[in-house]
This record gives structure tokens, C-alpha cells and sequence, in this order.
């Protein structure tokens, strides 16, 4: 039995070993084709041997492409679950947006507290985002609630210079809501502020546009959401983390 036992975990090791080795053929096979038609810079995240289809899963960014072994051809599209009427695809993009939420760095956020703020959110905004204005009046109406806001200039020229106005302003949730709310641009001001590492780690997280929000489960949302929603989104994030 215990040489059985061996002989299958070789035989796995094995199957593992050439498995790792193909992906990493496919992912240097791809790399020009993706150049070609993308432009240059564009390189494989990840590529993943998806073994019930017999095709590989090439990964940029938040975005799914497919290929065979040989890289003879390219799927842009979903993969769909017939039979258990199920979107493979949008299941995956959605298991790669996860963010482990202890590890973003809450320090670099403007922070809110509403009510016993039990339940958590996390937010991507630029201040001249108009979809960030009309989340933060739909936040007015949402309790016990703590909000961390990245301020994240994508935008404009001059989101950069808001940001920072508000960052150092004395009180930047108040600097924060004045804007957002009510219009008032916040105050120049000059301090140590964590801009660039905002920057970075949107970046990192593959965060395109604003608002992007995160709840406490890592669930990650892109795009303006209404206060109803936002409830049952906070809530059910709440409930998920273990």
C-alpha cells in the first residue's frame, strides 16, 4: 500500500511538473501575439491550464482571454456552465477582483465613522468623479458604517492637487464632504501625503475607474451604487468574513 501511495504522489508530482511546464510555454508563446495585437507592454498576468476544456486561461489584468496549447488561436468571450446555468467566466473575473481586505493599508484613507461603524467600506474616488459625488450623498443616508476613502486622482490634471488639499486640510472628512456634497473646493495646503502610494496600490489592485468600492468580504464593485443597494452590500459583506 505504501509503495502504491508513492507511486501516486510521483505520478502527481509528475503530472504537476508538466503541467507548470506547458503554462509556462503558452505564457512565452503568447507574449508577442498579445503585443501584436494590443500594442506593446501588454504581457500575461497569469496563465492557468484549465484541464475540462483543454485550453489555457491567460490572464491580463482583470480580463480573460483563451488559447489553445499550440496558441493557434484566441477566445475573447465566456465560457458558460450549460447544465449548471452558470457564467465560468464572470465567476473567475469575480474570484481574481477578491481583495484580501486586512492587507490594504487603511492608514492611507480618509476615514468616516457613522453610527457603532461596524460594517466597512472601502473606497477608490477621485475628487472630480461625478459618480463620487452622487455615491457620497447617497452615503449621508447609510449608518452605522466606517468608510475609508483612497483618494485616487485618475482623472483630471489638477485631481491630483485636490487631493492633496484635502489630505492635508485639518479635518479631511469634512474637506472630503464639503467637496464632494456641497462643492466647495478644499483649501490649499501642503504636507507629507501618501498620493503616490495610493497611486501604486490602485494600480496594483488593477483599479481602473471611479468610484471602485470594497466591502469587508473582499468583494469588489466597480461604479456608483444607490443607498439601497449599498445596504444589502455592506450587510452581506459583514456577514461573509470568517
Amino acid at each position: 500500500m505504501k509503495i502504491k501511495a508513492l507511486i501516486g504522489g510521483l505520478a502527481a508530482l509528475l503530472i504537476a511538473q508538466a503541467a507548470l511546464a506547458n503554462e509556462a510555454r503558452v505564457a512565452k508563446a503568447v507574449e508577442p501575439v498579445l503585443v501584436e495585437l494590443f500594442g506593446p507592454g501588454v504581457k500575461p498576468d497569469a496563465v492557468r491550464k484549465l484541464n475540462n476544456f483543454n485550453l489555457y486561461e491567460i490572464q491580463i489584468g482583470g480580463d480573460l482571454l483563451y488559447t489553445d496549447e499550440r496558441v493557434s488561436y484566441l477566445i475573447n468571450g465566456d465560457i458558460l456552465d450549460i447544465k449548471n446555468k452558470k457564467n465560468l467566466t464572470e465567476e473567475r473575473k469575480q474570484k481574481l477582483a477578491q481583495v484580501k481586505f486586512s492587507d490594504l493599508p487603511l492608514d492611507l484613507a480618509v476615514k468616516q465613522v457613522r453610527g457603532n461603524g461596524k460594517r466597512v467600506l472601502v473606497t477608490f474616488e477621485d475628487p472630480n468623479c461625478s459618480y463620487c459625488r452622487k455615491l457620497a450623498k447617497e452615503l449621508q443616508s447609510v449608518n452605522n458604517v466606517t468608510v475609508y476613502t483612497f483618494l485616487y486622482p485618475i482623472l483630471s490634471p489638477d485631481s491630483t492637487e485636490k487631493s492633496k488639499n484635502i489630505w492635508c486640510a485639518p479635518d479631511r472628512a469634512k474637506a472630503w464632504n464639503d467637496l464632494m456634497i456641497d462643492g466647495k473646493q478644499p483649501a490649499s495646503a501642503n504636507c507629507n501625503h501618501p498620493t503616490e502610494r495610493v497611486g501604486a496600490l490602485g494600480r496594483k489592485l488593477n483599479i481602473r475607474g471611479t468610484p471602485a468600492m470594497i466591502f469587508a468580504d473582499g468583494t469588489r464593485i466597480p461604479g456608483f451604487m444607490p443607498a439601497a443597494m449599498l445596504e444589502r452590500a455592506l450587510d452581506r459583506g459583514s456577514a461573509n468574513v470568517h
